[in-house]
């Protein structure tokens, strides 16, 4: 794979941003970046597999973004994260959030959430890598094919 710009350090130095103390940060602040990197993801994964008409796209990684879905990839994942993970993930799990899921229990909410959380984090933290490999273990695990 080509090393280019590491996200999130490139956008910090092209717009002159100050680099943060992520430490500081609330899980739903990790989990409102990791839902845009999470979709990114699967986004990225959907378009490489061939061009489409947008709503054939969605319909593809719509299921993937579901809480339902998201709570899966979490309790799959569970069993190979650190301790530092661990905590970010419970975390996540009992920040309090203002909005709710449409279609999915509380449980899964707050569990899609804290995946969310620990995807915010260690992108935050310039771990890219991890995510990739925490995402794609998950995905096996629970027998999604994307």
């Amino acid at each position: 794979m080509e090393k280019g710009v590491i996200l999130p350090q490139g956008i910090l130095d092209s717009f002159d941003c100050s680099k943060q103390d992520i430490r500081s940060f609330s899980p739903l602040t990790f989990a409102y970046i990791g839902d845009c990197v999470y979709e990114l993801i699967i986004r990225t994964i959907v378009v490489e597999r061939g061009n489409r008409q947008p709503q054939k796209l969605h319909k593809e990684s719509a299921g993937f973004s579901r809480a339902g879905t998201q709570c899966s990839i979490y309790e799959a994942l569970l069993s190979e994260v650190s301790e530092e993970e661990a905590d970010i993930l419970r975390r996540g799990r009992n920040a309090h959030s203002h909005t709710k899921a449409k279609n999915a229990t509380l449980s899964e909410y707050r569990k899609a959430t804290a995946l969310e959380a620990l995807i915010g984090y260690l992108y935050l933290a310039g771990r890219m890598e991890r995510v990739l490999e925490l995402l794609k273990f998950g995905f096996e695990k629970c027998e999604l094919n994307i």
